[in-house]
């Protein structure tokens, strides 16, 4: 009779902790049922009670139940379910994008609190002054470190755009950015409500604090196919063109258009308006222009397995072979080379001087574990930084072909994401695919800032930055822009 009694009750116990009706905190009896009947044999009230290792940080002591998902806020296990065949279906993708936001949200209040932040330990103008004072710090150091403790102060202001169309700036959502050389023109791409892109050139010279105000300069050109790659292009004088690798759609092929930046707002009295031309293509991954004396007026595009250099002015091709995909670009400026990713992970550099397909083309090679997405030369040419679909960010020695730095951090899965370099301020600037900022400094590698999306984190809306030491020209001061949905924010030095 005993017996029966034990077995009974030991079943009613393994029922019930696989029963997640018995997880609800609904009535004072459930409760006290529940803490009586705990295999620890140990009462826990409801302000310990700690959540799974599927819910959001903490505790360990609820047990976690396959296919079951225990809310910390509401007290209780729901059920986990695989499809999307349900009305509101709970998966694993939906919990983390619930954590996601809940965690922006809190980034997002704590820095509107803190107003500035502070980069390292230590890290003041004050000290930094002190050990400039003391010897301990040369000029150029100290410039670079001023530049760091600056990033890490910028705040996030709005800027207003204007348009002569106000009701497309309410309805169009920024899909990419690009700034100019000089950095007083910003070349946008707009994803229009009835589907395809639009372009447009932002004149920065209006971006002055405390206002901040710009005038987006628009165009009746208007395409309904994909945007893979832009670049401005230096034809008739700096940043004359905009080059432009559209993908193929239906029987129209796809092309790399040179488009005219007078076409939207003309800055130089002798550009013409019609002067856009366009060259047939297959899908180009990447593009980039040349600003090589040996290859000059020259543009290349990264295809699948390919890469081609055009002639703008004589319309002859180079043609060049290649194992993968390339992903990514950039001419050197005074050594006669192309360097490009490839999705395969290879790194690899063409030798323009050698007019075929022979041996001896590839100049350099290095390798990525993942996709290469980006390729940045710094400015004595001596080394490369490249970032990957794995979240790596190296820097390389081109002289010794090896990795010396190494930057922490970056997210991404398989997005292709740009990578910005900026020598004088000494920073590395990437957007990763879980939609944050980052910021690195590029002489040691440390992580100065996080800057978390104003919207909510979605794969559809990763922000597209651009940063400058002199946003608006020659004498506007240093910040951040970014550009997500409708709006655009500027990041500046305060």
């Amino acid at each position: 009779m005993h017996k029966s009694r034990g077995q009974s009750r030991r079943h009613g116990r393994r029922s019930h902790r696989h029963n997640p009706w018995f997880r609800q905190h609904g009535s004072k009896e459930r409760n006290n049922t529940r803490v009586r009947q705990s295999p620890q044999g140990s009462s826990h009230s409801d302000d310990e009670a700690p959540s799974t290792s599927s819910s959001t940080a903490g505790s360990s002591s609820v047990p976690d139940l396959p296919g079951y998902y225990f809310d910390p806020e509401k007290k209780r296990y729901f059920r986990l379910l695989p499809g999307h065949n349900n009305c509101n279906p709970l998966t694993k993708e939906s919990i983390r994008q619930k954590e996601m936001e809940s965690k922006r949200l809190q980034l997002l209040e704590e820095e509107d609190k803190q107003g500035k932040k502070t980069a390292r330990l230590g890290f003041n103008a004050s000290s930094l002054l002190q050990k400039s004072k003391l010897g301990f710090l040369n000029v150029t150091s100290y410039c670079r470190l001023a530049h760091e403790l600056r990033v890490s102060c910028m705040q996030r202001k709005k800027v207003q755009v204007q348009s002569s169309d106000p009701s497309a700036l309410a309805s169009d959502r920024f899909n990419l950015i690009l700034a100019d050389t000089n950095s007083d023109r910003l070349f946008t791409v707009n994803d229009v409500k009835v589907g395809g892109s639009k372009y447009g050139i932002i004149n920065l010279c209006g971006l002055k604090t405390p206002t901040l105000r710009v005038h987006m300069h628009e165009n009746l050109y208007f395409t309904n196919r994909k945007v893979n790659a832009v670049s401005w292009a230096s034809l008739n004088h700096l940043d004359s063109h905009i080059l432009l690798c559209l993908m193929g759609i239906a029987e129209t092929p796809g092309c790399a258009t040179l488009l005219p930046a007078s076409l939207f707002v003309s800055s130089h009295p002798g550009d013409r308006p019609g002067m856009l031309c366009s060259f047939r293509i297959p899908g180009a991954w990447s593009c980039a222009w040349s600003l090589n004396i040996q290859a000059n007026n020259c543009f290349s595009t990264g295809l699948s397995r390919r890469v081609l250099v055009t002639s703008v002015v004589t319309g002859h091709r180079q043609s060049f072979g290649t194992s993968s995909d390339v992903l990514a670009q950039q001419f050197a400026v005074m050594a006669p080379l192309l360097f490009n990713g490839c999705r395969s992970g290879e790194i690899f550099a063409i030798d323009l001087r050698c007019r075929n397909q022979g041996k001896g083309w590839k100049a350099t090679r290095l390798l990525h574990d993942s996709a290469v997405t980006s390729v940045q030369i710094l400015q004595e040419e001596q080394c490369l930084m490249a970032s990957d679909m794995a979240g790596t960010i190296k820097l390389w020695d081109l002289r010794t072909t090896k990795c010396i730095r190494q930057y922490e951090g970056h997210v991404n899965e398989y997005a292709h994401l740009p990578l910005h370099v900026h020598e004088e301020e000494g920073i590395v600037v990437a957007v990763g695919q879980d939609c944050y900022t980052r910021i690195w400094s590029l002489h040691d590698a440390q992580l100065l800032r996080t800057i978390p999306s104003p919207h909510p984190t979605s794969k559809a809306d990763i922000p597209s930055v651009a940063f400058s030491s002199r946003l608006g020209g020659f004498q506007g001061a240093p910040g951040l822009l970014m550009a997500i949905q409708q709006d655009l924010y500027c990041f500046s030095y305060s």
